[in-house]
């Protein structure tokens, strides 16, 4: 909106170049994966009917905290778009601290049954994507975009 002196507000001006700096292009980090091994793809088929079963939802991750006497598992508390107390233990302590996940909108995958790990119920599954390098396990957790809502359904 302009002034009657025909000038833009400041706060105009510093969104407009807030807006311009959101839509800069970055270029792609080049990445050279030519050290990586990715497990071969399963030769068994699926049929639809049963990849259809499995539930994989956006859930937005409320907290996290490592699990006491457990070098792994971190304990996630999930907002899963229907309640929001859905907990998921994973072993990936190693690649990641508990404090830096807060906040991140990952894809589980939510109609596993519960399985008990360390006394705690794990109400399903978070789906990261290992490879090996130079010798060494790499994992990374999957997130998305944060605008995806808790809930979403993937197919």
């Amino acid at each position: 909106m302009k002034s009657i002196g025909g000038k833009s507000s400041a706060k105009e001006t510093g969104k407009a170049v807030s807006e311009a700096v959101k839509t800069e292009e970055k270029p792609d980090e080049k990445i050279d994966f030519s050290n990586v091994k990715i497990e071969p793809l399963f030769e068994e088929m699926v049929d639809f009917d049963t990849f259809s079963k499995s539930d994989f939802r956006a859930v937005k991750i409320l907290a996290c905290e490592a699990v006491p006497k457990s070098k792994k598992l971190l304990k996630f508390t999930l907002d899963d778009g229907e309640r929001k107390d859905r907990v998921i233990l994973s072993g990936i302590h190693e690649y990641y601290e508990p404090e830096e996940l807060v906040g991140k909108t990952c894809i589980a995958i939510v109609n596993l049954p519960p399985r008990k790990m360390m006394g705690i119920d794990s109400e399903g599954m978070l789906i990261s994507a290992v490879h090996e390098e130079d010798g060494h396990e790499g994992l990374n957790l999957l997130m998305v975009d944060n605008h995806i809502p808790a809930g979403a359904k993937l197919y």
